[in-house]
């Protein structure tokens, strides 16, 4: 097992999610904070996120058989212990000196998976070196932005299988970031030493030249968004599984499933794109249904207790990303920290199966959030 390097102690008194984000503010400045923590425009998505999961009940079952239960699961022809993977998250310096190689050390201590971004403040290299050897780690994914340059998101792609990467995670629904007014009004600015490294060297690419009356949205940086012509360029160059992250409606889950993608990722971005989109929670079952079990579907987004994550398991999800909750670990506590919420999330987990009857997670259907689900009218 890696060792985990200790920059700070955990406070007494955390006893979950919450308790890490009050920790994490004490830490960060209102810089980083708003990067961190800030949605998109009045943050309705961000919020719903959250509530739409708390809105869903659970229906308690009794007299069931637990012992020998457990939280594995199966993606992608591998077994996790558990289906919790950590979510991709730019800049994590921000939070922390250690920033990825932290959070991946964690990851591989807890048997998490791990899903590193483009916008990474530490090369993909050093990330996968660190990790790698480790016989209990999770899967160990790199997040994909297509670039302007076709040449050099190759070679990026290049760089993560010589690595060791086994996925690409490509987000797709971010052709333009969102409007997002808590950074505005921090005046967001990354810090000297924090850059997203694994991007040197990257030229821009000009946009037209914009005439009169021209939008410098939709005549300019509009003109290098990708399109679905690109999943197949992107297929052609790499012998990796392609999931695609942050697909909300069932048309583009249907066309994800005939364009061969290995698997989905519903999101919408942490709330940090598009405001008002639906939760995540409200979008899963949908995207679910769309694909008929043609590829596995995670789901990201405003997960914080074990129950959540159990409730995902139940909608039809092969496995959750949190996202947030382990920078608020990181922030105060190091890779110490993220852990101690991979591991919170998983003992949750756990006391939510026993107090729902299910011994393991293929016992999660809709019929725990719905008492007249007719599946369960048989038990």
């Amino acid at each position: 097992m890696n060792h985990i390097p200790a920059r700070h102690q955990l406070s007494p008194g955390i006893v979950s999610l919450a308790d890490h984000e009050q920790q994490a503010r004490q830490h960060l400045d209102d810089n980083a904070w708003a990067y961190f923590s800030g949605g998109a425009a009045d943050e309705i998505t961000l919020r719903a996120n959250r509530s739409a999961w708390d809105a869903l009940p659970l229906w308690p079952r009794v007299l069931r058989p637990l012992a020998g239960g457990h939280t594995r699961v199966s993606l992608l022809g591998r077994t996790l212990a558990h289906p919790i993977v950590l979510a991709p998250v730019a800049f994590q310096r921000l939070a922390h000196p250690d920033g990825e190689l932290a959070m991946a050390y964690a990851a591989a201590a807890l048997g998490a998976g791990v899903v590193l971004s483009t916008q990474a403040s530490v090369s993909l290299e050093a990330v996968a070196q660190a990790v790698l050897p480790d016989p209990g780690r999770g899967p160990l994914w790199f997040q994909l932005y297509l670039q302007n340059d076709r040449g050099f998101t190759q070679a990026l792609v290049q760089r993560a299988e010589a690595a060791g990467y086994e996925a690409l995670v490509l987000t797709v629904d971010a052709p333009s970031s969102g409007v997002r007014d808590r950074e505005r009004r921090a005046g967001f600015r990354l810090p000297p030493g924090v850059s997203p490294v694994n991007l040197a060297g990257l030229q821009a690419t000009p946009s037209p030249p914009l005439r009169p009356g021209q939008s410098a949205l939709f005549d300019g940086l509009l003109h290098h968004a990708p399109t679905w012509d690109d999943i197949a360029w992107l297929q052609s160059i790499t012998r990796l599984p392609v999931l695609l992250k942050g697909v909300l409606h069932p048309a583009d889950a249907r066309q994800a499933v005939a364009a061969g993608a290995a698997g989905l990722i519903v999101s919408n971005h942490g709330g940090r794109t598009l405001d008002t989109a639906p939760a995540t929670a409200s979008a899963l079952p949908r995207v679910v249904q769309a694909v008929g079990g043609a590829l596995p579907v995670l789901v990201d987004g405003g997960i914080r207790r074990g129950t959540d994550v159990l409730k995902a398991m139940a909608l039809g999800a092969s496995a959750v990303l949190v996202g947030r909750p382990a920078v608020w670990g990181l922030a105060h506590a190091g890779a110490a920290g993220v852990a101690h919420v991979l591991r919170l999330l998983r003992d949750e987990l756990e006391n939510a199966m026993a107090l729902t009857g299910c011994a393991t997670l293929a016992d999660a259907s809709p019929a725990l959030l719905d008492a007249d689900f007719t599946a369960d009218r048989r038990s």
